[in-house]
């Protein structure tokens, strides 16, 4: 499961670590509302606000497609909360059957810049993760993790993906995306309208990558998604990749933004839809768009390793 990882549709084609400390701050945002004082100096300037408004409006109306992701961007706090939010910071859960992998980390997320850090809480097998005392980063130009003897999460594919999947709709107003009005599909009984979201060449580490969206008739929020994974593979012009479909489940509004906080993955074929064994899942807790972004825990340690690309080894 990914999105289109680092330098991962970044607003500007630019896209982990805190302190045990942050535990406290975990703990007083269970329920998935922030808790955080706005800091003076965290704050967007409103004409930048208005100026990233206006441009994703340009891009979002020029077709039906991107008419959708802007009503769904509307459902879900609009455009102008999106960009006044400084930081995305959270836990993120991620599991997966097929990958023998579990993990649970703190992000915080430089909403403008796309870069980010985490600290990494546990790490292992799908059955067995145990606590960590680890670190993980992009600064924009390249990833590391810390100790160097960590080998999973891939710090390079995960170090933005948790963020992707939690910020749709939002980051699919970032340049460089492609909107494409879908004829309804069903979920649950209940049509939806459909819209294939597909990335400009060089954007992103996965531009091959594709997200299908599932929106309410009636609200335009999102309820589900279909993306497949590119990440690492040299995908040929023809070649058709395997898609999951991702339920979103247990929405919050937090800071003027509502977003889920749990998700649950199914293989998906075209002639059967939606299967039923649940083949990876995330959760996300403790989320605030207002956290300060403490640009030092992007400087590796110097028992970090530096993990690039498939292929550039």
């Amino acid at each position: 499961m990914t999105p289109p990882s680092l330098r991962s549709k970044r607003t500007f084609l630019s896209g982990l670590s805190l302190a045990l400390a942050a535990v406290m701050i975990l703990a007083g945002c269970g329920n998935g509302a922030s808790s955080d004082a706005v800091d003076e100096e965290n704050v967007v300037p409103e004409r930048e606000v208005e100026r990233r408004v206006a441009a994703a409006r340009e891009r979002l109306t020029q077709n039906e497609g991107g008419q959708r992701v802007l009503r769904a961007i509307e459902a879900h706090g609009g455009l102008a909360a999106w960009y006044r939010a400084p930081t995305s910071s959270y836990t993120w859960e991620y599991a997966n059957k097929d990958a023998d992998l579990r993990f649970k980390s703190f992000l915080v997320v430089d909403n403008r810049t796309r870069r980010a850090y985490h600290d990494l809480l546990t790490t292992g097998t799908y059955d067995n993760a145990q606590p960590v005392d680890a670190r993980f980063a992009w600064d924009g130009e390249q990833a590391w993790v810390a100790p160097d003897s960590i080998q999973q999460p891939n710090p390079r594919f995960w170090a933005l993906s948790g963020f992707y999947f939690q910020q749709i709709p939002f980051v699919l107003a970032d340049p460089g995306t492609n909107y494409e009005a879908l004829p309804d599909d069903t979920l649950d009984g209940a049509p939806h309208d459909m819209v294939e979201i597909t990335f400009g060449e060089n954007v992103g580490d996965s531009p091959d990558d594709s997200y299908t969206l599932y929106l309410d008739k009636e609200s335009g929020r999102v309820d589900a998604i279909r993306y497949t994974v590119s990440y690492g593979r040299d995908v040929g012009p023809d070649e058709e990749l395997s898609e999951t479909f991702f339920d979103y489940r247990d929405y919050v509004t937090v800071d003027g933004l509502t977003v889920p906080t749990r998700f649950e993955g199914y293989t998906y074929s075209e002639d059967e839809g939606p299967g039923d064994t649940l083949r990876n899942e995330a959760r996300a807790d403790s989320i605030s768009y207002r956290r300060p972004f403490d640009a030092s825990k992007l400087e590796p340690p110097e028992n970090a390793r530096v993990v690039s690309l498939p292929g550039e080894e």
